[in-house]
């Protein structure tokens, strides 16, 4: 079992950009934590493999309190195989990590810090309807380093409306100068269902050009690089090979299990998920049930998620396990579309392995995609 993903839903404010699943509703936390507990016990027989990592993820897990993170940790550590050096992260906001928080948190498992940061900008903070100041951000940061947390990772984001290289530039100089072992950064997408979107067909913002976009990314790879950091996933940057244990689980298509509302979960042969309502979560849990969905996943799937994993990662296709895992048949398809690539110099074929360069990178979603099984 590569893992377990938990999610709290709960969030102080709704950012601009966001879709995942949140409440602001803060008074239910008690219960909720009550409802996860039970819904691990009851799926503890799903877990038979050790457990190496385990994710809080949200929504904003630093809004919960000791409370909540002791029933949480004692039912996973009581009815789990979690190893002893399981990666145990915990996605924060800056303006949740006071001093005093930091030292509660220092008390429980946690071995790793995901801070949510996305600017260094206090403009595009308020654009995105962050609840903390640029100050903040760096402030966060140094006390969990000063705290003893030494695996810290930010998220940051570019492409947004109105944002220039000078001020991404700016924000790339703060995160490098912080000194953190793992930078997430994302490309802003206008997710339907959201505020973004909503002020995006209204009209009232504009999206960055596919040139500034362009132009932002290569400033992202170069000056991670000259920083020491390596390019290991089309997202992500880590020195030292500190790489995300929890999300490189998912690109190489490991088990996991997800807890919590709208979590979602993959057994290697199936994915399900949570219903998205904290409310009917925790009336179904209470009564005995969980209320869930579950795909299938076909052989052409599968194929398609080893190709889309595997390619967004330095590690690349491993094309002896795609002839292991998907037979002769697909082993040709797969390399007979790569031909064209490698020969434009976008893929390059090394140690049994596809791998997608820097010029492949660039335009990643078409070689993904010709390479997939319609």
């Amino acid at each position: 079992m590569a893992g377990i993903y938990i999610h709290i839903p709960f969030c102080k404010t709704r950012c601009v950009y966001c879709d995942f699943y949140k409440e602001t509703d803060e008074s239910k936390i008690k219960v909720f934590a009550e409802a996860l507990c039970a819904e691990a016990l009851r799926r503890k027989n799903e877990v038979r493999e050790p457990v190496k990592t385990i994710y809080f993820g949200g929504g904003t897990p630093s809004r919960l309190d000791n409370q909540a993170f002791g029933e949480i940790f004692e039912t996973l550590f009581s009815h789990f195989p979690i190893e002893e050096d399981a990666e145990i992260t915990l996605e924060a906001n800056p303006d949740d990590l006071s001093e005093e928080y930091i030292h509660l948190l220092r008390k429980l498992p946690f071995n790793r810090i995901s801070i949510g940061i996305q600017s260094f900008d206090d403009g595009e903070l308020k654009f995105l309807s962050r609840r903390h100041s640029a100050r903040q951000a760096i402030q966060a940061v140094k006390l969990c380093r000063q705290a003893g947390f030494e695996n810290i990772s930010i998220d940051l984001m570019y492409g947004l409306p109105g944002q220039t290289p000078g001020i991404w530039e700016k924000s790339l100089r703060q995160a490098c100068e912080l000194d953190v072992w793992h930078i997430s950064a994302y490309h802003l997408i206008y997710e339907k269902q959201t505020r973004l979107y909503a002020l995006l067909q209204k009209g009232s913002v504009r999206p960055v050009t596919d040139e500034a976009s362009t132009e932002m990314f290569s400033m992202l790879i170069d000056t991670l690089a000259q920083n020491g950091f390596e390019h290991y996933e089309i997202s992500n940057f880590a020195k030292s090979k500190k790489y995300s244990i929890h999300n490189t689980s998912y690109w190489k298509n490991e088990k996991y299990i997800g807890l919590g509302p709208s979590a979602h979960s993959y057994d290697g042969e199936n994915r399900s998920w949570n219903i998205a309502s904290l409310e009917k979560y925790i009336t179904a849990i209470q009564s005995g049930e969980l209320l869930q969905e579950t795909e299938k996943l076909t052989f052409t799937q599968k194929y398609n998620e080893f190709i889309l994993t595997g390619l967004r990662t330095m590690w690349g296709v491993d094309l002896n396990l795609l002839k292991e895992k998907f037979g002769q048949e697909l082993f040709d398809y797969c390399l007979q579309n790569a031909r064209k690539f490698i020969r434009e110099g976008f893929l390059v074929s090394k140690d049994n392995s596809l791998i997608m360069n820097r010029k492949g990178i660039f335009i990643s979603d078409g070689i993904m995609s010709e390479l997939m099984r319609v």
